[in-house]
């Protein structure tokens, strides 16, 4: 094991004692899956890289062993596919901060450091003096991928768990893909592949570990799923924490206390003066202190902040966050009618307390079969372009007819649904059936949405939705309360953790140096 994979263990189990640190070492350990299964199939698509970089023999990087898992040997090769999807994905996830991180994508990753910004976001707590290569995190982050992967994989081998079809379906479509990216670049697949992962990554090489990734995302899904929990569980978790799973109902008008800049004869801006910002503060104050004089003698916020030029917003279903509003609105303490001047910064708020109460939004299950609009040959603007686009509307909506028949007239379940899925639909969700969870409402398009929340809509019923995209052919699986929802995810996320973690418990997983210099 690498130093500072023993770094990690030791911070982790520090983190067991301050429960803010565990409480954020737990939230990235729960992205984990899904960052693990999304950067490492998304490479196919990626721009490829300057040829001429990587190193140009790929029989050593195949042969060179540059890490030993429980006993595994992975090559350079298969270690470079993790650690440039590692790279890759974390690049993609945070291109807002890459700045803030000070890494330099266009500079070797080797003499670069992880600063302490990048650190503080990333968890990382380096002992003073010490310092961690972008490198050397990259790698250590391969691994650990790696390392879950391969305990997965051998945990569903022993089960004899048997991996979905649509494991193969995506897999397929994934090569598809990448030969598709390579022959646009006008490369051979092995081009493409060595022009972004290095030498020694192979078309079989690639194949081999994206088909590990799937699986790997397949069984763990599986098990998650499998995690059900009783009302009282639920109710548990809620009372732990009510802010979190809780909406408030109130009305505010916002003042602002900042003073205006002002012009001078050149045309240049001049900032206020401090005492023309205090100034600007205690106008917004009184304002905001006559307002609310106001509004306990009963008149309306509304009616207020009109009359007096502020900006008036009433909330239905506010969420908690840390700023100074939403403290004083979550507040135990609160009641129907409690009002208050608030400032946060230069700006006033004259806030109305109306109510509190548990999301009980519904978050519904739906499968759809999606037949996109076909591809027109009239452009915008041009004439018989309105007719054309509506001769592809009206040739969608005929094949989801049809789609929809076939289904019926077969074994008409929710599975044959999802098989049919699988074959038909143009959505990524066709992997999985079709299948859209925890839907909440807003989420889709409107009439996708508005199908959806329909008020008379029960489990099993199915129809036909025309939307931007082309039509869809609707299965309804069933709904569920936003609280509740969030709750079992809550709950889910913890058990899976702890379950991962037993997985990889006493594995061993090492680099060796030998193979490394291949890597990166």
């Amino acid at each position: 094991m690498s130093a500072s994979r023993e770094k990690q263990n030791r911070q982790a189990q520090a983190g067991q004692t301050n429960p803010k640190t565990a409480r954020e070492a737990q939230q990235r350990r729960e992205q984990k899956r899904s960052s693990i299964l999304y950067g490492l199939i998304a490479l196919a698509f990626v721009a490829v890289v300057i040829v001429s970089l990587v190193w140009r023999t790929d029989i050593i990087p195949r042969m060179s062993t540059a890490a030993v898992i429980d006993g595994e040997s992975y090559n350079a090769a298969e270690v470079n596919y993790y650690y440039q999807s590692a790279y890759r994905n974390f690049v993609n996830q945070n291109s807002y901060f890459i700045s803030y991180f000070g890494l330099d994508t266009s500079s070797s990753l080797k003499s670069q450091t992880v600063n302490e910004t990048a650190a503080a976001m990333l968890g990382l707590e380096l002992e003073e003096g010490e310092t961690q290569t972008w490198h050397d995190y990259f790698l250590d982050q391969a691994l650990n991928n790696m390392t879950v992967i391969q305990a997965s994989l051998k945990a569903a081998e022993a089960e004899g768990y048997a991996y979905p079809d649509g494991v193969q379906v995506q897999y397929e479509d994934s090569m598809s893909s990448l030969r598709s990216a390579a022959a646009a670049s006008g490369m051979s697949v092995g081009q493409y592949l060595k022009g972004n992962f290095g030498a020694g990554i192979t078309e079989k090489v690639y194949g081999e570990q994206l088909l590990r990734v799937l699986r790997y995302s397949a069984y763990a899904e599986s098990y998650q799923k499998s995690l059900v929990y009783s009302d009282s569980d639920l109710e548990a978790v809620y009372n732990e924490d009510r802010n979190s799973y809780d909406h408030v109902s109130y009305e505010n008008a916002t003042i602002s206390g900042a003073a205006e800049s002002t012009t001078d004869a050149d045309g240049n801006t001049v900032e206020p003066t401090e005492e023309e910002s205090a100034a600007a503060m205690e106008t917004a104050r009184a304002t905001a202190n006559e307002m609310l004089d106001a509004v306990e003698n009963g008149e309306a916020l509304e009616d207020l902040a009109e009359t007096h030029d502020t900006t008036y917003y009433n909330n239905e279903s506010g969420t908690y966050s840390t700023s100074v509003m939403s403290q004083w609105l979550f507040d135990d303490a609160r009641k129907d009618g409690d009002a208050a001047v608030l400032e946060d910064g230069s700006t006033v708020y004259v806030v109305v307390f109306h109510g509190r109460s548990r999301n009980e939004d519904p978050r519904i299950d739906i499968r759809h079969i999606l037949v996109s609009l076909g591809a027109g040959t009239i452009a915008e603007g041009e004439e018989g372009y309105e007719d054309e686009q509506a001769q592809l509307k009206a040739d969608a909506h005929a094949k989801a007819e049809e789609l929809l028949a076939q289904w019926q007239s077969g074994e008409a379940t929710e599975d044959s649904f999802g098989a049919l899925a699988m074959t038909e639909s143009a959505d990524d969700s066709k992997y999985d059936g079709g299948l859209y969870t925890n839907v909440y409402e807003g989420r889709m398009v409107t009439e996708f949405n508005d199908w959806c929340f329909d008020s008379a809509r029960k489990p099993g019923d199915t129809g036909i939705v025309d939307t931007q995209y082309g039509a869809h052919v609707m299965y309804f699986v069933g709904s569920g309360i936003a609280w509740k929802t969030q709750a079992s995810t809550v709950l889910q996320n913890e058990d899976y953790t702890e379950w991962e973690d037993s997985l990889v418990e006493g594995v061993s997983a090492e680099l060796r140096s030998g193979g490394l210099k291949f890597v990166g």
